[in-house]
This record gives structure tokens, C-alpha cells and sequence, in this order.
């Protein structure tokens, strides 16, 4: 019997520093690991049933994601949010996301864009759901499969530095001034879009979302 795969099925499987990595930045951008607080190699490996190394290896890829900071003889810290900050970093992800996506329109594999309409599909059940936890995993995701969609990896190098910064500043914030599922119908049409090989509507969705983010953004410092 043909049905269509879903993305875990579609996904390949995560090593032990992928894995490590993806539940320690899913504690800190739900702030389950709250700004400024201290963590420990050895408790986050008793946590998460992980070994040492990989969880050393994953929090030296938070820290150059600026999640965490490394300080020698001191210690681990989650790193403080900052709105000015959030702002800059929208001003240079706007232009790299629309370059994203118009690349992953014109170059993901059939894979890929199979893919692409599974994460749409996705998105539309978070936003009906308001499901948010759910949506932070799925965004994840989605931002890992355009990076390596677009085939250019200057441009991922460069997005893997802002997508946890951004999902966690929207997490600290969203339930006060964001509209959780017109944002995962925004992304569902930026997926729809890239999955149908229209660069061009990639690129328009992508601006549309960029602008709804920096409008959220702006009103968490709003009177």
C-alpha cells in the first residue's frame, strides 16, 4: 500500500552529538534551561542518558550559536536575550533566508522536496493545534532541511548561527505578542513553495514571515 512517508521516516538517523546537541537547544530555547543559569557536562549527561563527549561536543556547537558561553575555571552559562540584538540579527536573516529559499526551490532533490510537503502538512496540524513545543520541533526541522536544501553551505554555516537565537527569543515572548498559527502557516507556505520549485513565491513567502518576526519583534519593546 503507497502512502506518503513522514519526516521522520524521510530523515536521516541523528548521531549521538545530533541527538545530544537537539535536546539540550530544545531545553534552552523553551527555557527549561533559563537565561544566565549554569550548566555541567556531568548532569546533562545523566540527564539525557548521553556520554560526556557528545554532550562536550554538542555544547561547543551552542557556544558558537551564541546559546551558551564557555568560560575556563568558571564554568558553562546559558546565555542572556537580548532585544537589540534579536533586531540586528533579523536585519542580516531576512536576506539569507529569502537566498535560502530561493535556492532550496531551485535545487532540492525529489527527496527533499518530498520532505518539504511533509513539514507543510506538519506546520498546518502545530498551527490548528496551537501545539507549540510541537512547533519549535518541527521549525527546527524545517530550517535544518532548507539549509541543506539550498546546497550552498556558506549559507547554512551562516543561518545555523541564528535559527535557535531567534526560536528561543519567539518562545520567551510569543504567548503575549505573537499569533503562534498564522506563524506556522507562514512557514508552511515557504515549504509548499520550495517543495513546488517556485523561486519566486519562495521568496515572497519568506519576506512575508520575515515580517510578521520583526513586527513581533519590535512589540516586545513596544509601550
Amino acid at each position: 500500500m503507497n502512502r506518503r512517508a513522514t519526516v521522520q521516516e524521510l530523515a536521516p538517523a541523528p548521531s549521538l552529538t545530533d541527538r545530544a546537541y537537539a535536546e539540550i537547544e530544545e531545553m534552552i530555547v523553551t527555557l527549561r534551561l533559563a537565561p544566565g543559569s549554569a550548566v555541567s557536562e556531568s548532569e546533562l549527561s545523566g540527564l539525557l542518558g548521553i556520554g560526556r563527549t557528545p554532550i562536550r561536543e554538542a555544547l561547543q556547537r551552542l557556544a558558537r550559536e551564541r546559546l551558551v558561553a564557555i568560560f575556563p575555571r568558571r564554568g558553562i552559562f546559558v546565555t542572556d536575550i537580548n532585544v537589540t540584538s534579536q533586531l540586528r540579527l533579523l536585519e542580516v536573516r531576512r536576506e539569507l533566508e529569502r537566498l535560502i529559499a530561493k535556492s532550496a526551490a531551485r535545487r532540492a532533490t525529489a527527496e527533499e522536496r518530498e520532505r518539504f510537503r511533509a513539514l507543510a502538512a506538519a506546520f498546518e496540524s502545530a498551527a490548528k493545534a496551537n501545539d507549540d513545543v510541537t512547533f519549535m520541533r518541527i521549525d527546527r526541522g524545517f530550517n535544518i532541511l532548507c539549509s541543506a536544501a539550498a546546497h550552498n553551505e556558506f549559507a547554512a554555516n551562516a543561518m545555523s548561527l541564528m535559527h535557535s537565537l531567534s526560536r528561543r527569543f519567539w518562545y520567551l515572548h510569543y504567548k503575549r505578542a505573537a499569533d503562534m498559527p498564522l506563524t506556522a502557516k507562514l512557514h508552511a507556505d515557504i515549504a509548499r513553495a520550495i517543495a513546488a520549485g517556485d523561486e519566486e513565491r519562495a521568496a515572497k513567502a519568506s519576506d512575508r514571515l520575515l515580517n510578521l518576526i520583526e513586527k513581533f519583534t519590535r512589540s516586545t519593546v513596544s509601550p
